[in-house]
């Protein structure tokens, strides 16, 4: 799988092609959805260690692996070499592109994402049917990562699938955070918020690929199996916040007060007794990303500085910002070599006009425009999953003569911009980071490189020749 992400990783040319090219392999290679959950289980005498708990195996009766998200199939292929055909069925729902990575034994449905499907709903109940017909002697494997919310749209009692498509539209597309997205998708479904849990007696392993700032268990994926604490009230307040409430579907609205007036199931909360049985593993996040993207740079021969662990907000402030502040080092004469600034996180885009990007993408044209004039400068947006939105780029790379490009072919940056198309900026300027389907997802990394004019690119591969040459001695 690693060398298949090697050969599909396309960067345009620029003095920090190489550099780059090692950061972003680096990040993908350490939240690899396979090697993080085999780093989470230990089989040794039919006994499975997870973390501080054990599960004996000869005294528990099915074994079943159920999952859903865009590293599921690789997830389950782990869980099945460790367990050695211990496991009795292993369902996954992932978006269609990846199931063509699916191993024998591994039974795979395809879903619409980001905006839920009719297959969706289908495998959402058959995920709901295979957990409740297990025993309390049985184990469920859940497997979640990134997309799973939108992969099990099994609409609440009274609401259709169509109904959760325009919510879950509109949320999308007003810049609502994940978490807020994710709470008004817990009160309008009968799998998230905990319900899964609640409808198995079986005990529950959950092991996470998260894209999710700070792991909260109720956001990831919905939280199928995690007590909620949010309420009706929180998700009618999202809506009102956001101006979507007289947008919404008439079913979705009486649903909501109907839940507000009590006569609707909250989510299960943390005092339920159904929790006890039930462990939460995150495998992998954004944070191991960062970390080894910073540490591969540092070896490149950059000074690496982490600007933050999980950022938020709009991506075109949070641009230009970085494009601001890689400008004012470049500027700096004391300086001593090249800096590399990483971020990690996932952006916003309140969508405003029919262009077509995505978070990474807009991040760097919002840089482009502010670092436009400066030499020394690059910046690059990296969607860690592949795919940016809807697009077929993972993010997009760009520098002091971006701009300038731009204009030489028509394209007037400011303007992409303003109308959220960044994908058609760098598709007709040049600038797209291409991958493919990773089959892993945390979120997104945020880059600034600088080289200082005075000191250039032959400090950079000097420095770097040095480490590699101490390293071998």
């Amino acid at each position: 799988m690693r060398q298949g992400r090697r050969a599909s990783l396309i960067l345009p040319s620029s003095p920090i092609r190489a550099a780059l090219r090692r950061i972003l392999l680096a990040a993908l290679d350490a939240t690899a959805p396979a090697l993080a959950v085999r780093r989470a289980l230990t089989l040794r005498r039919q006994t499975l260690r997870v973390d501080s708990r054990l599960y004996d195996l000869r005294s528990i009766g099915r074994v079943v692996a159920i999952g859903a998200g865009k590293a599921s199939v690789p997830m389950a292929s782990a869980v099945r070499e460790v367990l050695r055909g211990r496991l009795d069925a292993v369902f996954v729902v992932a978006p269609g592109p990846v199931i063509r990575r699916a191993k024998s034994g591994i039974e795979v449905a395809e879903a619409g994402h980001p905006i839920p499907d009719r297959r969706g709903v289908q495998a959402a109940r058959h995920i709901l049917q295979l957990a409740s017909s297990l025993d309390k002697d049985d184990l469920l494997i859940v497997l979640l990562s990134g997309g799973a919310s939108s992969l099990l749209p099994l609409p609440a009692a009274g609401l259709t699938l169509a109904d959760k498509q325009r919510t879950t539209q509109l949320l999308l597309r007003s810049g609502a955070t994940i978490a807020d997205v994710n709470t008004v998708r817990k009160h309008l479904s009968a799998i998230k918020g905990g319900r899964l849990a609640v409808a198995t007696p079986a005990s529950v392993l959950t092991l996470i690929l998260s894209d999710v700032g700070g792991d909260d268990l109720g956001v990831i994926g919905s939280g199928p199996t995690a007590p909620d604490r949010t309420t009706f009230l929180d998700a009618v307040r999202i809506v009102r916040r956001y101006s979507l409430w007289e947008r919404l579907p008439v079913a979705v609205r009486v649903h909501l007060v109907e839940g507000l007036a009590g006569g609707r199931d909250e989510t299960p909360k943390p005092r339920s007794l159904n929790f006890r049985r039930v462990q939460h593993v995150v495998v992998g996040n954004n944070r191991l990303a960062v970390e080894a993207a910073a540490k591969v740079a540092h070896k490149e021969g950059y000074e690496s500085v982490l600007f933050g662990m999980f950022v938020t907000g709009e991506a075109g402030q949070f641009g230009r910002w970085m494009g601001e502040l890689g400008k004012e080092l470049a500027r700096r004469t004391t300086l001593p070599g090249p800096v590399c600034v990483l971020a990690g996180g996932e952006l916003t885009v309140t969508v405003r006009g029919s262009g077509t990007g995505g978070r990474a993408q807009e991040f760097a044209l919002a840089a482009a425009l502010a670092i436009q004039g400066t030499p020394g400068v690059w910046v690059a947006g990296f969607g860690t999953d592949g795919r940016d939105g809807p697009t077929d780029a993972a993010g997009a790379v760009a520098d002091g003569e971006t701009v300038a490009s731009g204009k030489r072919k028509r394209m007037d940056a400011t303007r992409c911009l303003h109308k959220h198309d960044s994908y058609t900026f760098f598709k007709k300027v040049g600038g797209h980071i291409k991958t493919g389907l990773t089959g892993t997802n945390v979120n997104d990394l945020y880059i600034v490189f600088v080289h200082p004019v005075s000191i250039g690119r032959s400090v950079v591969h000097n420095r770097a020749l040095s480490s590699r040459r101490s390293r071998r001695g």
